[in-house]
């Protein structure tokens, strides 16, 4: 078998591993099960589609996305590597071509929707080929604890039934502790080892505005970005488009984009703002999935999300290329609510006070008054040292205070419960109070009952919040909720770390005014290089309406952007370019090399062939 690295570079262009990549795939190709937890633009991908290249035999690959689906297995067959895949979208005809290649041998990747899988006939029809590898993408819609429960994914577990010895790989960008045990639990995953990749973005700045004005903030925003793409996300279908013809009527190229409009239609919008020709995408969450567009320089939530993995997922589509982007959240307690009514409507009991319970985590991020990168690492089990001084808290912080006993006071009394505190009984229990939920457990025999007593109930609450995003305390959400203290705590408890916490006459002063919006510093190529990838861009315009595919099917943003900062002028430099591997060097390389060339000698075509 050839090296993996010689395999990555041929077929992928990449010339090294990202982080964790090479340890997930020496897990499966092992014959391991694995939990892959990377954020959005960490390479989860290539964790199974490297391995399908490398093995004999078919890789089968869950996907829950049709118009994901689609622009994998384009992106795949761009890179010469066969790959086809089975949903609603296909005619009798188009799937009659599939089983043909599937009964020869000829693909490498199958994807399939959970609802064509288990359509009569497949999983028998699967068993009589060599199946090597089993994917589940998005994987956390296998759980009741994650935000986008899909029933039909807790069939899945029958995969591991029916296919025992093959190995399985579960991969989501957004999974708290929980969502991961219950996914390698929900499909019977044998041993498994969980991955978890750092969710640090460094280069996203993080901001929450009040939710008044948020036009005329969007409009600094995007007046900030001028000429750049950037993503505003609306809860509602109807907020979309309001908001795009309101963009359209001030100037600005936008579109609107919801699971509404006809196939046809998103598609066309999609690849509009792909190519750049779209500036501004006012959508629901139904965009952004998959999409492989690395200078997207700002998020927007003009609403916001019922879940930290949901907001951390659609943040994670600005500045995949690592330059600096922005992020802004508008807060209201009007999309609370709206939240909490949807909630309310949920008939099953158990997810529905889960669903609650990660709103309020939501709720308390936008109301944190420390380091918002801290808060969301320690969501995701992350320690984080120190503050980011790229969110808006930390450029404007509030006044702090040496609160390590206030700490080691609460997390004693979570330890000595066992953690089977709430957060409202630890109050009572820190206080001193002998409530009924008290009193039912007889916690007033804690050495710590009252040892908080001189400390109002409005500042225990603030402080405890402050514990769990710290990451001093966790919530557990498969045990009523009840609290746990993190390693981090523990040292906390044992004295070995000091915290320093935000004083509650901060906090009232800060909730009583309006945060004043921040800018944020957005390094820009030089002129000479944007120029270029402008040229590059429409030489990537020509050839995909030749070939009829997506632009970024040729190559992504990224491939174009380093392309033009190395400006090769050799088939063997043009290689070095991120993203060019054998197939699309072989396809392109004659035509961009000629385009730099044109370029650099002052402006020849770019539509003609050398």
């Amino acid at each position: 078998m050839e090296k993996l690295e010689t395999l990555l570079e041929r077929h992928f262009g990449y010339r090294s591993f990202r982080p964790l990549q090479r340890e997930v795939i020496d897990q499966v190709m092992a014959g391991g099960d694995a939990v892959v937890l990377m954020p959005t633009g960490g390479g989860k991908s290539i964790c199974y589609q490297l391995p399908a290249v490398a093995l004999d035999g078919l890789t089968v690959v869950v996907s829950p996305l049709i118009a994901l689906m689609k622009d994998q297995v384009q992106a795949l067959q761009g890179n010469g590597i066969a790959a086809a895949y089975l949903n609603s979208t296909l005619g009798f005809t188009e799937e009659q071509a599939i089983e043909e290649q599937l009964h020869t041998g000829a693909l490498k990747l199958l994807y399939v929707s959970p609802e064509r899988l288990f359509q009569p006939g497949l999983l028998d029809r699967l068993q009589e080929l060599r199946v090597r590898l089993i994917a589940v993408d998005e994987a956390h819609c296998i759980s009741t604890w994650g935000h986008s429960f899909r029933p039909e994914y807790q069939q899945l577990k029958v995969l591991k039934q029916r296919f025992p010895q093959v190995p399985v790989i579960a991969l989501t960008a957004t999974a708290d502790k929980a969502v991961r045990g219950d996914i390698a639990t929900s499909l019977g995953l044998r041993d498994p080892h969980v991955f978890v990749s750092s969710f640090d973005r460094p280069n996203l700045s993080l901001a929450v505005l009040p939710g008044q004005d948020r036009y005329k903030a969007i409009e600094r925003i995007i007046t900030r970005h001028a000429g750049k793409c950037g993503i505003v996300y609306c809860t509602s279908r109807a907020g979309t488009e309001k908001l795009a013809a309101k963009l359209q009527n001030a100037g600005v190229i936008a579109e609107h984009y919801h699971a509404g409009l006809e196939a046809a239609e998103r598609s066309r919008v999609q690849d509009d703002f792909i190519q750049g020709k779209v500036h501004v995408i006012c959508a629901t969450i139904a965009f952004g999935m998959g999409i492989d567009k690395g200078d997207v320089r700002f998020v927007v939530h003009y609403n916001m999300p019922g879940t930290l993995e949901g907001y951390y997922q659609e943040i994670g589509r600005a500045g995949r290329d690592g330059k600096p982007a922005e992020t802004v959240l508008f807060y209201s307690y009007a999309d609370v609510q709206t939240h909490m009514h949807f909630a309310d409507e949920i008939e099953d009991e158990r997810y529905r006070e889960v669903v609650i319970a990660k709103l309020e985590r939501m709720k308390e991020y936008a109301e944190a008054q420390m380091c918002r990168r801290r808060v969301l690492l320690s969501y995701f089990s992350e320690e984080a040292v120190g503050s980011c001084g790229n969110c808006d808290v930390c450029k404007d912080p509030p006044q702090y205070f040496d609160g390590t006993v206030l700490a080691q006071k609460a997390l004693s009394a979570v330890a000595r419960s066992l953690g089977q505190l709430s957060i409202s009984v630890l109050v009572d229990v820190l206080r001193g109070t002998h409530s009924p939920e008290v009193q039912g457990k007889a916690w007033q025999r804690l050495r710590t009952f009252g040892a908080g007593r001189d400390t109002s109930v409005f500042a225990w609450v603030l402080f405890i919040q402050q514990f769990i995003q710290l990451g001093l305390l966790e919530v557990d959400y498969r045990d009523h909720h009840h609290l746990k203290v993190t390693p981090l705590g523990g040292a906390v408890l044992r004295g070995e770390h000091t915290v320093q916490l935000v004083t509650p006459e901060t906090v009232k002063e800060r909730q009583a005014r309006s945060k004043a919006e921040r800018k944020v510093q957005v390094a820009q190529p030089s002129s000479d290089t944007a120029d270029l990838v402008d040229v590059l861009k429409e030489l990537r315009r020509i050839i995909s309406r030749e070939i009829g595919k997506p632009a970024y099917i040729v190559f992504s943003d990224a491939s174009l952007l380093d392309m033009a900062e190395k400006r090769p002028a050799s088939l063997a430099a043009f290689r070095t370019v991120s993203g060019v591997g054998d197939h699309k060097a072989s396809l392109y390389a004659e035509r961009f090399l000629a385009a730099i060339e044109g370029w650099r000698r002052g402006g020849a075509g770019v539509g003609g062939r050398a």
